[in-house]
C-alpha cells in the first residue's frame, strides 16, 4: 500500500484513477497475477480475522468467501456472453467490470444489511431463504441456457424510454453529445445489463451466505474480497472457460446442500467445518472431472 502511494500523485482524484488506471487489454498472464493477489488478500484477512475474532469467525469467513467466489464464477460466464454478443473489445471490457464492481459493492452491502435485520427480527424468514436456495439449486440444474436478449431487459427497456442511445459504439465512452444532444452508448447499455445481472445474482448469493453466518462484518468482508477479485478473474478465466461445464451442477448442488443446512438448523446443525469441507470437495472434484473429461474430444488436444 506504502508502494502504491509513492507511485501514485498526491492528489485524490488522481490516485482513483491511478487505481482504476486507462483502459487496456488485460492479458492472461496479468489476470492470473493479479487473481493471486486478491485471494493472498483474502486470506491475510482471514488470519487477521483469526486472530482478533477467533478460530469459528475465521472459518465462517473462509466459508462465505469461498461460496462467494464459486457463485461469481457463474456471473462471469453470462458476461462473457454478454461482451460477445455486444463484440465489447477487451481493453473497455476492464473499464466496464471496474464501474459494475463498484455498484456491485454498493448493492451487495444494502442486501446484506437489509437480510441481517430481517432474520434478527424474523428468524422464520431463514426457512425462507432456505427454500429459495433449494429452488434456484434445482432451477439451475433443468435451467438451459438462454441467448442474451438485451431489449428485453426491463432495465434497459425503461432506460431507452428515458434515453436516447446511439447505435454504435464510441470507443470507451458512456455518453456522448451529438448535435447538440447527449446520448448514451451500448457500452453503457452493457454496463446496465451487467449491474442487473448482479443484482440478480444476489438474490442467490447473500442468502447462501446468511445460511453460514449472520455476522455482518463477516458477511460483508467476504463479498468485498469476492468481489474485487472479480474483473481479474474473468480475464483469468476467459481463455479457459472449456474446462468448466460442469459448473451448473457443481452450483446447483452447493446451492442445495446450503439450503438443505438452513432449513434443518433446528433439528440439526451441520458444523462450519463440516459445511467447508463439502463444499471445497463439492468444488475440487468437478474442476478434476472436468479436466479429466473435456466436453469435447478435441479440447484434449488444445
Amino acid at each position: 500500500m506504502d508502494l502504491f502511494f509513492r507511485i501514485c500523485p498526491s492528489n485524490v482524484s488522481t490516485r482513483f484513477r491511478c487505481f482504476h488506471r486507462k483502459s487496456h487489454e488485460v492479458k492472461i498472464k496479468e489476470a492470473l497475477l493479479w487473481s493471486a493477489v486478491w485471494i493472498s488478500l483474502a486470506l491475510i484477512f482471514n488470519y487477521g480475522v483469526y486472530i482478533f475474532m477467533g478460530k469459528e469467525k475465521a472459518i465462517e469467513f473462509l466459508t462465505a468467501y469461498v461460496i462467494e467466489k464459486s457463485l461469481s464464477i457463474d456471473n462471469l460466464f453470462v458476461f462473457i456472453m454478454l461482451f460477445t454478443y455486444f463484440n465489447v473489445d477487451r481493453k473497455y471490457q476492464y473499464k466496464i467490470l471496474f464501474w459494475g464492481i463498484l455498484g456491485a459493492l454498493v448493492m451487495r452491502g444494502i442486501f446484506i444489511f437489509a437480510g441481517v435485520a430481517l432474520i434478527s427480527k424474523f428468524h422464520w424468514i431463514m426457512y425462507v431463504f432456505g427454500a429459495i436456495l433449494i429452488y434456484m439449486g434445482f432451477k439451475m440444474i433443468f435451467h438451459k441456457d438462454k441467448e442474451i436478449e438485451p431489449d428485453k431487459n426491463p432495465l434497459v427497456r425503461l432506460f431507452k424510454k428515458l434515453f436516447p442511445v446511439t447505435e454504435e459504439m464510441h470507443g470507451g465512452k458512456f455518453f456522448v453529445k451529438l448535435k447538440g444532444q447527449r446520448f448514451a452508448t451500448p457500452l453503457f447499455i452493457v454496463l446496465l445489463i451487467v449491474e442487473f445481472t448482479d443484482l440478480v445474482f444476489a438474490v442467490d448469493s447473500i442468502p447462501a451466505v446468511l445460511a453460514i453466518t449472520n455476522d455482518t462484518f463477516i458477511i460483508f468482508t467476504s463479498n468485498v474480497f469476492a468481489i474485487l477479485g472479480l474483473r481479474a478473474l474473468y480475464f483469468a478465466l476467459a481463455g479457459i472457460t472449456k474446462y468448466f461445464h460442469y459448473l451448473k451442477y457443481v452450483l446447483s448442488l452447493i446451492l442445495v446442500f446450503v439450503g438443505v443446512k438452513t432449513t434443518i438448523v433446528s433439528f440439526y446443525k451441520i458444523p462450519i467445518v463440516h459445511s467447508l469441507m463439502v463444499i471445497s470437495g463439492i468444488l475440487l472434484i468437478s474442476v478434476l472431472l472436468s479436466v479429466a473429461f473435456p466436453k469435447n474430444k478435441d479440447l484434449i488436444n488444445n
